[in-house]
């Protein structure tokens, strides 16, 4: 018994992933995941190109000199 208890508290954050994981896949879930984190990441970019405007719009001219 003290060997399981041991075990559980070693590997306990490895087990809760794999058990997300399957019902994650088991309901088909990462096809809504995948398209929160796109969203997410789109959102990101799009308020990082409005807040810096001037220095991606250098950051892209000095990318298009250099092809």
């Amino acid at each position: 018994m003290e060997g399981l208890k041991e075990f559980w508290n070693r590997y306990k954050g490895a087990i809760i992933g794999i058990i997300i994981a399957i019902l994650i896949l088991a309901t088909r879930l990462y096809d809504l995941l995948i398209a929160i984190i796109s969203i997410c990441v789109g959102a990101f970019i799009g308020n990082y190109v409005q807040q810096n405007k001037e220095e991606v719009k250098d950051r892209v001219k000095k990318f298009i000199d250099k092809m």
